[in-house]
């Protein structure tokens, strides 16, 4: 297709925003970007997307999710409120996993990648677990994410929480989706990391059989450093924190995504920047669990790349740049914390570097030529001047989610006109809510 009449948002270094190009879109890439009429006459044959004036901009990228995390959406657990974050592991997210089936994965994948097209989220990092469906799991995420024409890197959480056999199957499970994905045996949008669980509920047997397994073939998925208690079972078991266990161990390194690091010491920090581990930020859901504030500024200084997820909640990703942007200036009690070039740093530049060394560097979330054809129109118009160098200040006091009218991934056309063109969202919320009570019938007798 060939895009015209529209503001293009490059994301480029430096951004530019240019107002009188036309993209062309062949094979899945940004083959061109050139003026409507040399397009356009050059290419006949291609069908026209007039952007009638909307900001056509790379789709954004969620670096840490969890698909089965829409199934907590309302959900009561039984018993007294949790106090703290162990309890909110023990008495919420260990028994909503447990209380998934087939159905329960699929629906609940759907329903998030629904979410996802809607809000323009093009690319995200899914870390999943299903305790009593382990085998095949990632197949029916990945035949989810196939028929959403999204792109995405999934992987199974491997946890010594639920027995010896089911740590071997998650491991199982991540090895034969890896080696399918080597296989070019999935769509060229999925990718494979290696979950694992966390520091806590990993002992250092089946951390060893992971690497082992792994064998350096997908980078190490993982929670870090989310709640203190990460940090003193660690130094209560085995003599050292989470991130230098993780070190021993071989996971840290350039393909690594650690999710939250709340909890990191000075010496992890620069762990993390010296094995070139991506730290993905989640401050919605540092805030609803009250572990605290990720030292984010600290780690951008010493060289970490900080990415930005959004742990499950939903794709709505401006709203966790904008938590980001607030939550640090609170925090800190200054105003000067967290400037908004520091949140495009972590959520467009470092967020589009990491998808792009999982896709083998295709360039992902910019707008040049050969990039990947992942692209949203944005319906704003500005009240004030609007230029390259005050966007990112337009983007967190201005956008909205309701603003995305048109989704494209991989040049597939999967929003039009706020309209998904490939998911019904009516049936996906009907088989959904089945599935949901299944599991929240499942989830109340345990």
């Amino acid at each position: 297709m060939i895009i015209t009449n529209g503001k293009i948002v490059t994301w480029g270094d430096p951004n530019e925003i240019l107002e009188d190009k036309a993209l062309l879109i062949q094979h899945g890439l940004i083959q061109e970007i050139a003026d409507e009429t040399e397009l356009r006459a050059a290419h006949p044959e291609e069908e026209v997307l007039d952007a009638q004036g909307q900001m056509v901009m790379p789709g954004l990228i969620c670096a840490h999710t969890h698909f089965y995390g829409a199934f907590s959406r309302g959900m009561a657990t039984p018993g007294e409120p949790s106090r703290n974050f162990q309890e909110i592991l023990a008495n919420l997210w260990w028994k909503l996993d447990k209380g998934l089936d087939e159905e329960g994965v699929k629906y609940s994948a759907l329903s998030l990648l629904a979410d996802a097209t809607r809000y323009g989220c093009t690319t995200l990092f899914d870390h999943h677990a299903s305790p009593n469906c382990i085998d095949g799991s990632l197949d029916i995420e990945a035949d989810a994410v196939m028929e959403s024409g999204l792109r995405a890197s999934l992987c199974y959480e491997v946890t010594d929480r639920d027995g010896k056999e089911r740590a071997l199957a998650g491991i199982r499970e991540n090895s034969r989706f890896i080696s399918g994905v080597e296989a070019g045996n999935y769509s060229p949008m999925l990718r494979a990391h290696f979950g694992l669980h966390a520091s806590l509920t990993i002992s250092d047997e089946t951390l060893e059989k992971c690497v082992e397994e792994n064998n350096g073939r997908a980078g190490f998925h993982s929670h870090a450093a989310e709640g203190i208690v990460d940090q003193e079972d660690s130094l209560t078991q085995y003599g050292k924190r989470v991130v230098e266990r993780f070190a021993d161990a071989g996971v840290l390194g350039e393909k690594t995504i650690l999710a939250h690091g709340v909890h990191l010491s000075p010496h992890e920090i620069d762990l993390l920047a010296q094995s070139s581990t991506w730290l993905s930020h989640q401050p919605r859901s540092n805030m609803n669990n009250a572990v605290g504030v990720a030292p984010v500024e600290e780690m951008l200084k010493q060289g970490v790349k900080v990415c930005l997820g959004n742990d499950g909640f939903s794709n709505a990703m401006w709203q966790e740049w904008f938590f980001a942007y607030l939550i640090q200036k609170d925090h800190q009690a200054d105003p000067r914390a967290m400037n908004g070039y520091d949140v495009i740093k972590i959520a467009v530049a470092n967020n589009s570097r990491l998808a792009a060394q999982t896709w083998g560097g295709l360039r992902i979330g910019k707008i040049e030529k050969g990039a990947a054809a992942d692209l949203i129109l944005v319906d704003y118009h500005p009240i004030t001047p609007l230029h390259a160098g005050n966007l990112p200040w337009h983007i967190l006091f201005g956008f909205r989610d309701g603003m995305v009218t048109t989704t494209i991934a991989g040049g597939k056309l999967l929003m039009k006109d706020r309209k998904l063109l490939f998911l019904d969202e009516a049936e996906i919320a009907a088989k959904a809510r089945e599935a949901a009570t299944r599991c929240w019938n499942r989830v109340n007798s345990y």
